[in-house]
């Protein structure tokens, strides 16, 4: 009996109520007339790729957006009964679709739990009203609470409540606050991550790349925006919430993400450990074999693609193609697929590093071998050796991984096996 590959899938809602301050994802607000008719191609897009996949099975299932949450409880239910009936999904797979307070209802819980959704993840951010004003949230701490009451009735056992720190005018004690208001409730993960100022959003207006507040050109004054935090108040805060997580009873798997035991988020580790993805809808990205894509990111041509239509017929390799997928076979990357980018063996063990690096279990040196025919000091000789003498990374075993000095200043360490190989 032949063994099936593993599969994620990862389906994209590009719609929310109105757009946080912070926010750089592909997402808007939309009418339910517009939700409704993308919801319609997207059925067609994942219904175009059955029998695309019919060698792999699928181990996790992610909803993400945008505000998943925002769409009725019948059009989630249309998408679930198209990914069950186009793809092999595991009876034990991990299905998660994102939530906002504000968007959810408790007949929508109940209809996840209908279509087979058993893991929530809610983005509070803060417990702080203010700071949820300053971020642009739709919601205060008390709808989270009542959001958050309404998926444990539903009977959601596996729920994230997911954090923003660094947030404008934030100190020390408030961000305490919110990790202990929201790890008092016992969600059974918990992702707390620094905001970063990104072009194209309301912050980086307010604030520019150099992280100043902006002065009000009429009257030359500076407005009255908080300003940033300082660096070492952001180091503390980042210090501070591994250690007042473990005493709720969270361990630190990854440099942002903390679970209770059992409770890692299965579909993010497949990320960081390069396993194989099928992104659909809107934007969504795909790593396939050795190839990587994404789908277009403009909105009307990914609906003349899949738009009032038939399903699309899956595009045919040409025999010159060369990549993992044999000539003449149908061609997951599908119509609305962009930038197709088959990885050399330089980038795949790149990604294995920066990506395994992550982790706070790091990579397994072995497993490098086995994947590249030879050892990653072969390959990074130079890095491994100074990071080890920095005391940024630690060897245990057939483990490499960083230390916690080597976490504080991971961007710095990842950037190293990227720029120089060998």
């Amino acid at each position: 009996m032949m063994t099936k590959k593993e599969l994620e899938l990862y389906v994209h809602i590009p719609f929310c109520v109105r757009k946080c301050a912070y926010c750089d994802f592909l997402s808007a607000p939309a009418g339910a007339e517009e939700r409704a008719a993308y919801v319609d191609a997207l059925v067609r897009e994942i219904r175009s790729q059955k029998g695309n996949f019919r060698e792999y099975r699928v181990s996790t299932v992610f909803l993400g957006g945008g505000t998943p949450s925002i769409l009725d409880g019948e059009d989630t239910a249309r998408i679930f009964d198209a990914l069950f009936d186009s793809f092999d999904i595991r009876g034990d797979a991990e299905i998660t679709l994102e939530a906002n307070p504000g968007t959810v209802t408790e007949e929508k819980a109940a209809s996840w739990k209908k279509s087979g959704v058993n893991r929530l993840s809610i983005g509070l951010q803060s417990a702080d009203n203010r700071e949820l004003e300053m971020l642009g949230r739709i919601h205060t701490f008390e709808d989270f609470l009542d959001t958050w009451e309404s998926v444990r009735r539903a009977g959601f056992d596996n729920v994230n409540i997911d954090l923003i720190s660094a947030i404008p005018g934030q100190t020390e004690e408030s961000w305490e606050q919110t990790l202990r208001a929201a790890a008092k409730l016992n969600p059974e993960h918990l992702s707390a991550y620094s905001l970063i100022i990104e072009e194209g959003t309301p912050f980086f207006d307010r604030y520019g790349e150099d992280g100043g507040v902006k002065s009000d050109e009429k009257n030359g004054r500076e407005k009255g925006w908080p300003s940033l935090l300082d660096e070492d108040t952001e180091r503390e805060i980042y210090r501070m919430t591994e250690r007042i997580l473990k005493e709720y009873g969270y361990h630190r798997y990854e440099i942002s993400n903390y679970a209770k035991d059992g409770y890692e988020c299965r579909h993010n580790l497949g990320y960081w450990e390069r396993k194989e993805y099928l992104g659909l809808g809107l934007g969504a990205a795909s790593l396939v074999g050795e190839r990587r894509f994404h789908n277009t990111a403009e909105l009307e041509k990914y609906m003349r693609v899949f738009g009032d239509r038939e399903p699309e017929r899956p595009a045919v390799l040409p025999d010159t193609f060369s990549g993992p997928q044999a000539a003449g076979k149908a061609d997951p990357a599908g119509k609305a697929a962009e930038e197709i980018e088959i990885m050399t063996e330089q980038d795949q063990m790149e990604e294995f590093m920066f990506l395994g690096l992550r982790k706070t279990e790091g990579i397994s040196c072995l497993e490098f071998r086995e994947r590249f025919g030879k050892t990653a000091e072969e390959v990074y000789g130079s890095q491994i050796r100074k990071f080890l003498s920095l005391n940024l990374m630690e060897k245990e075993g057939d483990r490499l991984r960083l230390t916690e000095r080597g976490l504080d200043v991971s961007n710095a360490v990842f950037v190293e096996f990227i720029s120089d190989v060998g």
